[in-house]
């Protein structure tokens, strides 16, 4: 992989009418850290784009923005994934009249432990946003699967680094990468919910996939999950500049394809 450069010939393909077309919507989108590297990979796309005219506002009352753009706020409070569920509500029912075309939020990597009850977490999700769907039918809500964690890389420590090894020698998933059962299966619920049905931004399969096409996997009982690419992440979490820019091309894309 070239770790300096980013395909963005799908970018390229998008006739400016569309482009055009995206400028003149209401998008809001809730987040934490990982939609801010989303944001900065957007931003880089439009700074070498010009074609893009997307305005990018930060704020969290839509409509207090009397123009059109990509609006985007901090949402709630990491680990505490019913925060970010309550606040995405809560603005729509509190705004006098939020007049957006498109809405969205994601989840953040953090927000999912071992202990994290996941149907539930879910159940409350889909409750939520399918009363928002139905309170604002001229809104167009976008669900995004829950971002993941990378396999850790070599460690300079000789006791982390063999434990890395013999983990790997039996076959065994990593720490850091266990927790990703529980985003994936989330992730499965939500898509499993939804395909078909509403739109579905695939963050997680993004992070998971190779420039070649090909998945970062790892196996826990028999079973296959997802986990972020090495290549994406300078911490194993967070999209640094190739990562924010393979994930902000194929939402600007999205984007575009919903209009």
């Amino acid at each position: 992989m070239n770790t300096q450069t980013v395909d963005l010939s799908a970018i390229k393909a998008i006739p400016e009418s569309a482009w055009a077309k995206l400028s003149q919507e209401r998008i809001l989108f809730g987040h934490q850290s990982v939609g801010t590297n989303i944001i900065k990979g957007i931003r880089d796309i439009i700074n070498d784009n010009p074609q893009i005219k997307l305005n990018i506002i930060e704020h969290s009352h839509p409509s207090e923005i009397p123009t059109p753009g990509f609006i985007h706020f901090k949402l709630g409070k990491n680990t505490d994934p019913q925060s970010k569920i309550d606040e995405f509500f809560k603005i729509f029912k509190e705004e006098v009249d939020p007049k957006l075309d498109l809405a969205f939020f994601k989840f953040c990597y953090v927000d999912f432990s071992e202990k994290t009850d996941v149907v539930q977490v879910f159940n409350t999700y889909k409750k939520t946003m399918n009363t928002l769907a139905l309170s604002f039918p001229q809104t167009k809500f976008i669900h995004v699967t829950v971002p993941l964690k990378a396999e850790p890389k070599n460690s300079n420590n000789w006791r982390t680094g063999a434990k890395i090894f013999i983990k790997r020698i039996l076959n065994q998933p990593l720490d850091e990468l266990i927790v990703n059962k529980q985003r994936n299966e989330f992730n499965e619920l939500l898509k499993d919910t939804y395909s078909g049905k509403a739109p579905i931004f695939d963050l997680a399969a993004i992070e998971a996939t190779f420039p070649d096409g090909k998945q970062q996997v790892f196996s826990n009982n028999g079973k296959k999950y997802l986990s972020l690419v090495s290549d994406y992440t300078n911490d194993g979490g967070h999209l640094n500049e190739i990562g924010r820019k393979v994930v902000a091309a194929k939402l600007l894309v999205f984007l575009t394809e919903l209009l």
